[in-house]
């Protein structure tokens, strides 16, 4: 039988994949039409796998594809221009048959010493042939100006096409995380190059490659394509259209994250194929550790500038036009953090999101957030989670502690409070996530999933200016668009002076409709 794989390459006769023909088919329009490009995703983006099925089309339409690769070969290959062309000439030799194999050998033995030799090297590949440079891993490099003085000779020779005498691919698809354009900013990113007076951040040997458009992540479809397959050998009776439709809600179609959820289900919830069985997925990836989150972590440890960008996002609802002038933000784009969505700027998907929460909190450890004074058995009885006690609980405790302090903290950390509050005590058996979709700077809907119940807590900052009606009103949208029918209404009431008291709380019928409503005065 088949499995989920999350390491490396996905092989069809062992592995379940989605099928992602069509993204396939659009690229192939793009070997045909002659393009150059780059495929530059996030880690575990599944860009081999990708590149894999890629060569075997081209391969079945009669292409010849020399596939190289700069992982694994060590750093000799970029010490010096001969030991690149050297290793250049080694690897394209071995992917591709040219007319005379001792013809290769000559060249690797003793004439190559500049990228003039192998300039001529690649005329006699390419002459009277169609063949299709594929380059993985590109930033895997020791040295990016080796590299890029080559991408610059392959920008020569494409703008030379129409000369008989120097012959070229049919195109080139460079795959990696960093796209080149990028590679001087991976350099300094690593502190092995400063930026001298003058210097552009930014360099471009690489003009001449289109702008690479083809959405990468699995959409619905793709996902249920591979759940389709799965369930053939199975017969679980999953709903995959159901439950694909929750894994993308949850993955963003992050490939890797995908095939995580999927294998989580599989082997560790014996094959818990429904919603619960996802937000339980969910939960176990939130607390086991993996690769994408330490790069995630150590970003954010790393650059403060993409810590306080996420931290005014995802906390404090700041809303932020998609500008990729702004190098936190640039970087956030580059490592699949962030997303464009309607010319903003959000986190890519809800996993992402919880962990920069759970980041945060654990990072801020802001004074006075203690829940000695309430403990999980009272919250929790019976494997029940009462969330109605633990909002009511909160506003008091808050109430409390924070009345004297002053309003500019209040106004930043009143959301990090309650998340903060609410984590221990859903800690192991639940988690929460936050609607990117109603996220702003004056409301906020938390979903929080406890073993099979699902709650919508809105926290809204209130000013005067809104009415309890409109609050009402959003939080009803809200709720029939989760296709439930009881919410929890938390508002941080910023009026004037003389509305201040201890917190108010109410049960409020609404079209049909309950809301516990819970006003905190500051």
């Amino acid at each position: 039988m088949r499995e989920f794989n999350v390491t490396g390459l996905c092989i069809p006769n062992k592995h379940y994949m989605a099928d992602i023909s069509e993204k396939i088919r659009q690229i192939m329009a793009m070997v045909e039409k002659g393009q150059y490009f780059t495929i530059n995703r996030a880690r575990q983006y599944g860009k081999t796998t990708t590149i894999r099925l890629l060569e075997k089309v081209l391969l079945e339409k009669n292409y010849q594809v020399a596939r190289i690769s700069f992982e694994g070969i060590g750093d000799t290959p970029f010490e010096s221009e001969e030991n690149f062309c050297q290793n250049i000439i080694d690897q394209i030799s071995r992917a591709i048959d040219i007319k005379n194999p001792e013809y290769a050998k000559t060249w690797i033995n003793d004439s190559v010493k500049t990228y003039k030799d192998l300039d001529i090297f690649l005329n006699e590949v390419c002459k009277d042939k169609k063949v299709v440079l594929i380059i993985d891993e590109t930033d895997k490099t020791s040295n990016n100006l080796v590299f890029l003085r080559f991408i610059g000779m392959l920008r020569d020779k494409y703008l030379e096409r129409g000369n008989p005498k120097r012959a070229t691919f049919q195109s080139v698809i460079l795959a990696g995380v960093y796209d080149i354009k990028n590679l001087k900013l991976k350099m300094i990113q690593a502190g092995t190059h400063q930026l001298q007076d003058g210097e552009k951040r930014i360099n471009s040997p690489w003009n001449i490659a289109v702008q690479f458009k083809i959405d990468m992540s699995l959409n619905e479809k793709e996902i249920a394509s591979m759940l389709s397959e799965y369930e053939n050998d199975y017969k679980t009776g999953m709903d995959i259209e159901a439950i694909s439709k929750e894994i993308r809600a949850y993955t963003n179609g992050y490939p890797f994250l995908v095939s995580r959820l999927c294998q989580i289900i599989d082997e560790d919830l014996q094959k818990g194929w429904n919603i619960n069985g996802v937000r339980q997925a969910v939960k176990i990836i939130l607390n086991e550790p993996n690769l994408l989150f330490d790069d995630l972590g150590k970003n954010m440890e790393s650059n403060e500038e993409l810590s306080n960008l996420l931290y005014d996002i995802v906390i404090n609802g700041q809303v932020y036009g998609y500008n990729l002038t702004n190098a936190a933000m640039e970087l956030g784009f580059i490592f699949g953090f962030l997303k464009k969505q309607d010319e903003q700027v959000a986190v890519d998907n809800l996993i992402f999101e919880s962990v920069i929460y759970n980041h945060f909190m654990t990072k801020k450890k802001i004074k006075g957030i203690r829940i000695d004074k309430v403990l999980p058995s009272e919250i929790i009885e019976d494997g029940k989670f009462n969330m109605e006690l633990c909002v009511e609980k909160f506003a008091q405790h808050y109430y409390e502690l924070y009345r004297e302090s002053g309003k500019k903290f209040l106004e930043e950390e009143c959301r990090m409070l309650f998340l903060t509050y609410l984590k221990p005590l859903i800690n192991g058996a639940g988690f929460c996530h936050v609607e990117s979709e109603t996220r702003n700077a004056k409301r906020m809907d938390i979903v929080v999933d406890y073993k099979t119940e699902q709650f919508i807590v809105e926290l809204k900052l209130w000013y005067g200016e809104m009415s309890l009606e409109k609050a009402y009103e959003q939080l009803f949208d809200y709720l029939a668009s989760k296709g439930t029918d009881v919410g929890y209404l938390l508002t941080f009431d910023f009026r004037k002076e003389e509305n201040v008291g201890k917190p108010q709380v109410k049960w409020v019928k609404y079209k049909g409709k309950s809301f516990f409503d819970c006003i905190v005065g500051i």
